[in-house]
């Protein structure tokens, strides 16, 4: 925090770059941090002459990136993954803050208990701050008020399983049940939007090859998004309170998030790097790393997602990084339908998103608007993150956009090397990450101890006004 007793022009490091990406737009400019906050944003011929100045020259000074959908799995299955490593992963990708998903940590996150069992669990062991989704599911509509009071930033409920069976799905009737109290607490549901549909038993009765990846797609069509978010949108209606539909990776489902926000109710939709870079033609036979559900789609799919992440119908961006075990992908089997679906990428995705959306002609304020701004506003953190301005955390990541790299197992910092994307030519580095004024990565290397904070409790309203 700022120190009340120190003068208004005295600084602790101003960092000054040709291009610093600003709510207003990318000019040059001067990044004045003051403790752990950014003090001001000055014009360089406005520097105070003493001012300590790192110059960044060409590269890119932005907010750090908010990613809040990572599953993180600690306590319990922390070999899958960890705070040590998932936050190590996130200082080298420029991630100051992370939001972890309910599920797949031992306990899940549906009980004020649990989420105490997340806090001991982190504490000491995170690189960047880090909040919290809790869970909803059968029977713990109960627990709901006390986890918000616990400081959980919104809800994950599934409609369809989970993969685990310790986080079953909800029905429409136990939605009914939370989002009236969900609503109240101004605090946004975010779901897994797929109904399972008839699809599954045709696949079971006329089995194909389990190592195409046809077959694992054929098992998981779009009618089952589209119905999810027809049923999601229909709840939002009756109930009023904020819904986000996270991964969707179907473009026909975005109909009804389009009609249901025209009525002005608080709906919101993230994507993820996997259904804007892959595509579902270009997958080789047994390769499971590919594997995530909702499934990745064709060409024609992913290129409706980026028509519709550029006039906004798509919100946001986040990784939905969701490791495992390697032995869980059934490598050598390469059998889609039993390996574990999830896709490990959390420390790519500036650089993934930033490799196909320069190519696409968008800049550098779509990247912050996708992937700090909105992200934030979601978590209920953009009183404090995914800015560059006075008054918010220095969080800042220094990168540079035009830096080419082939991605090997040796950049990356979370716990298992399993991603799609090893070996892939990409564009644009991180070069310094900046968590509350302090580096926390830099050219190569995580620096210091781990100084990650909780953040607890949502400061924002409305509540889920993602746009």
């Amino acid at each position: 925090m700022v120190d009340p007793l120190r003068p208004a022009g005295v600084f602790d490091v101003v960092l000054k770059s040709r291009r610093v990406v600003l709510p207003d737009g990318v000019r040059e400019a001067a990044v004045a941090i003051r403790g752990e906050t950014i003090a001001a944003v000055l014009d360089p011929a406005d520097i105070p002459p003493d001012a300590r100045v790192i110059d960044v020259g060409d590269r890119v000074i932005m907010p750090g990136i908010v990613d809040t959908h990572a599953h993180i799995n600690d306590p319990g299955r922390a070999e899958w993954e960890g705070f040590e490593t998932a936050t190590r992963a996130c200082a080298a990708g420029g991630i100051t803050t992370v939001v972890d998903m309910p599920l797949n940590s031992i306990p899940v996150t549906t009980t004020a208990d649990a989420l105490a069992q997340k806090l001991r669990a982190a504490e000491g062991r995170a690189f960047v701050d880090h909040g919290f989704w809790g869970g909803v599911v059968p029977g713990n509509d109960r627990d709901l008020e006390a986890l918000v009071a616990a400081g959980a930033l919104g809800f994950k409920a599934f409609l369809v399983h989970s993969g685990i069976d310790d986080f079953p799905m909800s029905t429409e009737a136990d939605l009914r049940r939370a989002m009236p109290i969900l609503a109240a607490l101004k605090s946004p549901l975010l779901v897994h939007a797929e109904v399972e549909g008839a699809v599954a038993d045709a696949l079971a009765s006329d089995p194909r090859d389990p190592r195409s990846y046809a077959t694992y797609l054929a098992s998981r069509p779009p009618s089952w998004e589209v119905t999810a978010v027809r049923s999601m949108a229909s709840l939002c209606r009756e109930h009023g309170g904020p819904v986000h539909i996270v991964h969707l990776s179907a473009e026909g489902a975005i109909a009804e998030a389009r009609a249901v926000r025209a009525e002005g109710l608080p709906f919101s939709i993230e994507t993820c790097p996997h259904y804007l870079l892959l595509a579902a033609e270009e997958i080789p036979d047994g390769r499971t790393e590919y594997k995530c559900a909702p499934p990745i789609r064709e060409r024609d799919n992913r290129e409706r997602l980026w028509t519709a992440l550029a006039d906004g119908a798509i919100d946001l961006v986040v990784s939905d990084h969701s490791p495992c075990t390697p032995a869980l992908k059934l490598p050598e089997e390469g059998d889609f339908m039993r390996a574990w679906g999830g896709i490990a990428s959390l420390q790519l995705g500036l650089t993934l998103i930033w490799t196909e959306a320069s190519r696409r002609g968008f800049g550098l304020r779509d990247m912050v608007r996708w992937m700090c701004e909105a992200p934030a506003r979601l978590a209920g953190l953009a009183h404090r993150k995914g800015r560059i301005a006075p008054g918010f955390d220095a969080d800042l990541v220094v990168w540079d956009p035009e830096a080419n790299l082939t991605l090997d197992a040796s950049r990356l910092h979370h716990r298992h090397p399993v991603t799609p994307y090893l070996g892939r030519s990409l564009l644009g580095q991180v070069q310094t990450t900046y968590l509350r004024g302090r580096p926390i990565y830099d050219a190569g290397e995580i620096k210091g101890t781990p100084r990650g904070e909780p953040l607890l409790g949502r400061h924002d309203a409305p509540a889920s006004d993602v746009r």
